[in-house]
C-alpha cells in the first residue's frame, strides 16, 4: 500500500526538523566525530519512532504492538519538547548576539540544556498525564434559576481517548472517582476512544458502572468518527449510557424543568450527513426551563446561544495539553479552557480527563469537572 500524500509531507517535515535540531545542537556540544555519530543515530531513532506514534491507534494487534505504541508516542512527546526548546534557544542566542554575550561557553551550556530540558518536561508531562484527573468544581450562575435546581450538579468527563496507552485500568479509576462525586447527572462530552469497538470494547466496559440519578449522557466527538462512530454509538448504548444525537431529555425537580440536550460533533456531517450538529433541532419541543447543551467542540457555542441554551459543556481542546500548543487552540476554537460567556449563555470547556497522543500534560492538568448550577 502506497503511503498517502499527507503522510509523506509529514514525514518530510519531520526529517527537516530533525536535521535543524541536529545542526543547531551537535556542533556547539563539541562531541567530536564519535559523539556526533551517536547524536545523529539518536535523532534518527527518534525520527523512526515518531511516525509509529502517529499511527499507533491503527497498529495491528501483535505481540509487540503495545510496546511500539508506547515508544512511538513517548517519542512524539520528546520530539515536540526538543523542537520547542531548540527554537527557544535560538531566540535567546539571537537576542544575545548584538550584546557580544554569545560566547563559546554560552553556546555549549545552552546546547546541553536543550535535551536536558526536553527530557525533564517529557518526564513531568508523563507523570501529570498518567495520574488520575483531579476534580475541578465550577459554579455556574444561572439567572432566574428555580429554587429546586439550586446546586444541581453535573459531573463532566471528556476527551479520555481510550486507545494505545489508555486502557481499562485507567478508565476504571476515572469511573470510581466520578461515582464518588454523587452528581445528579453525568456527561461524557466526546472523544472517548481512539480505535475500533473490536479492539477497545473490553477497555471501555467500566463506563457501564457510571451511576447518577438523572442519567449518564454521551455525545460524539471527532475521534469517534475516526474510529467508527456508528459502531461506538451502539456500543455506548449497550453499556447503558444515553446517547444524545441532536435531541434532548427533560429532568424535573418539583415544578422546575431541566433540559439536557446533546449534539453530534461539529464535524460529524463530513462523515455522516445525517449527523450534522444542530442545537436548534436538539432543543426543539423542549419545555421552558433551564437548558444545558452537551457539545464536544466549543465552536458550537454561537448556534447554541441562538437556540436559547443557558449553559454549554464542551471539551476537545485539552487546554492545549502541553505548552506551547495551547497558543494554537484559538486558531480554531473560541476558548481554550474554563468558563466563558457567549451572548447570554455560559460555555465551560474542559481540559479533558485523559490525553491524546503522547502521554504528556504540561501546564494543562487533566480534569473531572463537577459543574453546579447556582442562582445568579
Amino acid at each position: 500500500m502506497r503511503p498517502s500524500r499527507s503522510f509523506v509531507v509529514v514525514l518530510s517535515l519531520l526529517v527537516l526538523l530533525l536535521v535543524y535540531i541536529g545542526m543547531r545542537l551537535l556542533p556547539d556540544l563539541g562531541l567530536g566525530l564519535a559523539g556526533n555519530s551517536v547524536g545523529v543515530l539518536l535523532l534518527g531513532l527518534l525520527g523512526a519512532l515518531v511516525p509509529v506514534g502517529l499511527m499507533s491507534s491503527s497498529l495491528r494487534r501483535r505481540r509487540w504492538s503495545d510496546l511500539l505504541a508506547w515508544l512511538g508516542l513517548l517519542s512524539m512527546g520528546l520530539f515536540s519538547s526538543l523542537l520547542v526548546t531548540t527554537l527557544l534557544r535560538d531566540v535567546v542566542l539571537l537576542v544575545l548576539l548584538p550584546f557580544g554575550a554569545l560566547t563559546p561557553v554560552m553556546a555549549y551550556a545552552s546546547a546541553l540544556a536543550v535535551p536536558l530540558a526536553a527530557l525533564a518536561v517529557t518526564v513531568v508531562g508523563y507523570v501529570n498525564a498518567r495520574r488520575v484527573a483531579r476534580v475541578v468544581k465550577v459554579d455556574v450562575p444561572i439567572r432566574d434559576l428555580p429554587a429546586e435546581l439550586h446546586g444541581y450538579a453535573i459531573a463532566q468527563i471528556s476527551d479520555i481517548h481510550v486507545g494505545p496507552t489508555i486502557k481499562r485500568a485507567y478508565l476504571n479509576a476515572i469511573v470510581n472517582k466520578v461515582n464518588k462525586l454523587g452528581a445528579d447527572a453525568i456527561a461524557v462530552t466526546g472523544d472517548l476512544v481512539d480505535g475500533s469497538v473490536q479492539r477497545l470494547a473490553m477497555h471501555t466496559e467500566p463506563l457501564a458502572r457510571l451511576k447518577a440519578n438523572d442519567g449518564v449522557f454521551f455525545v460524539t466527538g471527532n475521534h469517534e468518527y475516526y474510529s467508527g462512530a456508528l459502531e461506538w454509538i451502539a456500543e455506548v448504548r449497550r453499556l447503558g449510557l444515553t446517547v444524545l444525537m441532536n435531541e434532548h431529555v427533560v429532568r424535573r425537580r418539583g415544578a422546575a424543568s431541566l433540559v439536557i440536550a446533546g449534539v453530534a460533533d461539529y464535524t460529524a456531517h463530513h462523515f455522516h450527513p445525517e449527523h450534522k450538529s444542530d442545537p436548534q433541532r436538539a432543543v426543539r419541543g423542549a419545555p421552558s426551563g433551564v437548558k444545558v447543551l452537551l457539545a464536544h467542540q466549543p465552536r458550537s457555542a454561537p448556534e447554541a446561544a441562538m437556540a436559547g441554551f443557558d449553559l454549554q459543556l464542551s471539551g476537545h481542546t485539552h487546554g492545549g495539553q502541553f505548552f506551547p500548543w495551547n497558543l494554537f487552540v484559538p486558531l480554531q476554537q473560541p476558548f481554550v479552557a474554563g468558563l466563558n460567556r457567549v451572548r447570554d449563555m455560559w460555555v465551560y470547556t474542559s481540559r479533558g480527563t485523559g490525553y491524546w497522543g503522547p502521554p504528556k500534560r504540561f501546564g494543562a492538568p487533566s480534569e473531572i469537572t463537577l459543574v453546579r448550577l447556582v442562582p445568579a
